[in-house]
């Protein structure tokens, strides 16, 4: 019997899913949208999980993303890593030598810096949202093409128009605005992958050293006229791996399969979590002057678990296990 292992990455736009073998290789991959309901689409990946492979062959569990906590304590973790390691994992697995990682999410961006294989620098975008895949999804819609066209109609331009990129208000006003001037769809498109990517390299990236191999991964890698963009700019090839869009489950996936090994045993819950009902209920606590909000994870009538709250008053202890 084949061993796999579970990476599960819970991010406020995409859920995604993978299940990888003993070399590491998806062999399973699931992406979804969370649409505000990140236990509703975790259930169903694993529903799908559960149809294709028994669950006796799952023998590691790792999660990440903003939602790792709570996937964590549903599906029963053995490792969970925030998304600047678990790319970097993935990354390194892929390509050992690799020293920057661009990363564009759903709605967030990131860099890594790597050097002998550690993580020595990061950042990550945390007001604009001028880049990310929503972003990009929001303009494709309102130019009328399919968010997949987004890149080809980018290379076919030879006369980009510039666009302001330094805010998602400015690039999509002044976007509209070269439309009003006539300028055709392929040069609009081609000015903005440019603005996003300078918007990118000098407020996300900036001040970082960006050394090859680079590696470009997340959902907007997908997009060759950024990815041209990228190599423009920085004068080097932009390396896209081949599970580009799943990166961060994978590298949980392949930590939450060490630390398995390492101690023994697995906490996976088993595959039947997709049968089983959870609810989150939450509650600012009135102990101190923090006023931390404090959330517990409900499954049928059992207190599962409660995090958020800074002192442990309530995270670690589960007075009740039914009410």
């Amino acid at each position: 019997m084949d061993n796999y292992y579970l990476g599960i990455d819970v991010g406020s736009v995409s859920t995604n899913i993978v299940l990888i073998d003993e070399n590491n290789e998806p062999i399973f991959k699931k992406y979804l949208r969370t649409q505000g309901k990140p236990i509703d689409m975790i259930k169903v990946g694993i529903k799908e999980v559960a149809e294709m492979y028994g669950e006796d062959t799952i023998q590691g569990v790792g999660t990440t993303g903003s939602g790792r906590y709570l996937a964590s304590i549903i599906i029963g973790a053995d490792e969970v890593k925030n998304e600047i390691t678990s790319h970097a994992v993935a990354s390194l697995t892929y390509r050992p030598d690799i020293k920057t990682i661009i990363e564009i999410g759903g709605q967030d961006s990131k860099i890594i810096i790597l050097r002998d294989g550690i993580v020595v620098d990061f950042a990550m975008n945390t007001v604009c949202a001028a880049g990310t895949g929503s972003f990009l999804d929001r303009q494709a819609l309102r130019l009328g093409i399919d968010i997949s066209e987004f890149g080809d109609l980018a290379i076919q331009s030879d006369n980009s128009v510039r666009i302001a990129g330094r805010c998602a208000v400015f690039a999509e006003s002044d976007m509209i605005h070269k439309q009003q001037l006539g300028h055709n769809q392929a040069d609009i498109i081609k000015g903005l992958c440019q603005a996003l990517t300078r918007n990118y390299l000098s407020n996300v990236a900036k001040g970082k050293d960006l050394q090859p191999p680079i590696m470009f991964q997340g959902g907007v890698a997908a997009n060759i006229g950024i990815r041209k963009s990228f190599e423009t700019e920085l004068e080097h090839e932009v390396i896209i791996p081949p599970n580009f869009d799943v990166m961060g489950a994978i590298g949980a996936a392949i930590l939450g399969k060490e630390k398995a090994r390492h101690q023994g045993y697995t906490n996976f819950k088993g595959l039947d979590i997709h049968k089983k009902d959870y609810n989150v209920k939450g509650f600012e606590c009135d102990g101190c002057s923090n006023s931390c909000e404090v959330l517990e994870i409900i499954e049928d009538e059992t207190t599962l678990a409660r995090y958020g709250d800074k002192c442990g008053k309530w995270s670690f202890n589960i007075v009740s296990t039914n009410h």
